[in-house]
């Protein structure tokens, strides 16, 4: 559980670095047999009192319908009276300004005579700053042991996109990419 530990610190530490890193990690206990796994269920992520409207819940449906998929592939069953496993899933998303400008176009005019040379130029066009919004996303998921009651796994995405991309499709996706990090590998 060390190694969970030092994953967690790595990761934060590689987040303030560069915001913009797009990655998928994963980590797990080396000594738990996975394959003991055969039922699980679902924790609600963060307040579960509280149920009001959150932005990280807006894709909830789709993220643990994804992961369903996942795990159903790989022979798990979900029983939500007496899982072996609990699964919790976390979301960010933090906006990111980037900024750039436009060419500038410059008319020149120049004279010319015996021994001597003026010339003048002028910006006409250009030059003007563009804001662009980006979304730093977080998808990331852990699984607990009922019986220990330890975190045996997590796997995690980093991705930077636009809210004009198709985020539903985002989550399939990543959610795919996440869980194929996982120890046991799909059966069918």
């Amino acid at each position: 559980m060390k190694k969970l530990h030092i994953l967690r610190v790595s990761i934060c530490l590689a987040l303030s670095v560069s915001l913009r890193a797009q990655s998928i990690k994963s980590d797990h206990d080396t000594q738990t047999d996975f394959k003991k796994f055969k039922t699980y269920a679902w924790l609600a992520p963060g307040d579960s009192v509280l149920n009001r409207y959150r932005r990280d819940k807006l894709y909830g449906g789709s993220i643990t319908y994804a992961a369903n998929q996942e795990l159903i592939s790989r022979g798990l069953k979900m029983d939500t009276l007496h899982p072996d496993a609990v699964f919790l899933f976390f979301t960010s998303v933090q906006e990111i300004m980037t900024y750039s400008q436009t060419p500038t176009l410059s008319l020149g005019v120049g004279v010319a005579g015996p021994g001597y040379y003026v010339a003048g130029s002028a910006p006409v066009a250009g030059g003007k700053i563009i804001a662009t919004a980006e979304e730093d996303g977080i998808l990331k998921f852990a699984m607990y042991d009922t019986q220990t009651r330890k975190q045996v796994w997590t796997g995690m995405a980093n991705k930077t996109f636009k809210l004009t991309d198709d985020v539903q499709q985002l989550v399939m996706d990543y959610t795919a990419k996440i869980f194929k990090k996982y120890p046991v590998k799909k059966s069918r």
